[in-house]
């Protein structure tokens, strides 16, 4: 199995959501859910083996969209960025 590294497993990376910036919110977003599809299937081979198929297919690029706005929704709500003069 050529397994991700120990570090690509860690689910909140930098161990809080807490970010100076929705932008960097934003980029912590996209890296959870990089690294939760790396804690459910954490064989690359696998992984990229598939990469063909939801590449290419405009549904699946909708659903990790989806998810990384779910995720962002989640650290701007951790971050106070709903509330005026935010």
């Amino acid at each position: 199995m050529n397994r991700v590294p120990d570090e690509g497993l860690v689910l909140v990376p930098g161990g809080s959501l807490i970010t100076a910036t929705p932008e960097e919110g934003r980029a912590l977003a996209l890296m959870i859910a990089r690294h939760t599809v790396h804690n459910i299937q954490p064989d690359l081979d696998v992984l990229k083996g598939g990469r063909p198929n939801y590449a290419t297919t405009p549904e699946s690029i909708i659903a990790a969209a989806h998810v990384v706005a779910i995720e962002f929704a989640t650290i701007a709500a951790a971050n106070g960025h709903w509330r005026p003069g935010n």
